[in-house]
């Protein structure tokens, strides 16, 4: 059946520009919210729920989306509607199906100074993030700058800003979420986690194709 998808017959390379806020909460459910400003798709948002019985949901504004993302990371359920985010005044507003969050952003994290150091084309350059990858998995227990993703896929994380995530807000599943926690244990979607701190990043993700493979 054809997806719509358009098809080509060599590697392709997209890239997302936008930001990921990832946090844990003190009901146990951990979360990964990406808004996108550019990619092949247009400007979109995104929520990963690992829930604290460890449920992996992907939250997907459309079919087409809901299928990459999910070709490219490990989910339990699927959930597509309506997912929106509205920034400014130090917070981030998300709604999508079943929840309602509220994210207060906080100051720089300690890791931004040393993110700041790094020339922007280097930061999200695929070969220096295979590089740095081994220091970065040190320097933040649980993450990968560069790693395996689904269907034979790279993926590569060029972070260039970072800010805390000061406080959280909101319900999922008509359930509240509490505070914010650290984001432990790890989330399991792919083949990295978001830090333990709860905070927010400018990122450029990369995600190379293998050769004949549509999206």
């Amino acid at each position: 059946m054809d997806s719509g998808y358009p098809r080509r017959v060599r590697a392709q390379r997209l890239v997302f520009t936008g930001r990921i806020a990832g946090f844990g909460t003190t009901t146990g459910v951990r979360m990964v919210v990406g808004t996108w400003a550019e990619s092949p798709f247009g400007a979109f948002t995104d929520v990963m729920v690992q829930t604290a019985e460890d449920e992996r949901v992907l939250l997907a504004p459309d079919a087409r989306i809901a299928d990459f993302v999910s070709d490219t990371y490990r989910f339990d359920r699927i959930e597509v509607g309506p997912v929106g985010a509205e920034s400014g005044a130090g917070r981030l507003d998300v709604s999508a199906p079943g929840l309602e969050l509220t994210v207060s952003i906080g100051r720089p994290a300690p890791i931004d100074r040393l993110l700041r150091l790094v020339p922007g084309a280097l930061a999200v350059a695929p070969w220096w993030l295979r590089f740095i990858d081994p220091i970065a998995a040190r320097i933040v227990p649980g993450v990968h700058t560069a790693g395996s993703a689904g269907n034979n896929r790279r993926e590569f994380y060029g972070v260039r800003r970072s800010r805390l995530i000061a406080g959280v807000s909101g319900r999922f599943c008509g359930r509240d979420l509490g505070g914010v926690a650290p984001l432990l244990p790890p989330v399991a979607f792919g083949f990295s986690s978001a830090p333990p701190t709860p905070q927010i990043v400018e990122v450029t993700t990369t995600i190379d194709l293998p050769s004949r493979a549509g999206i």
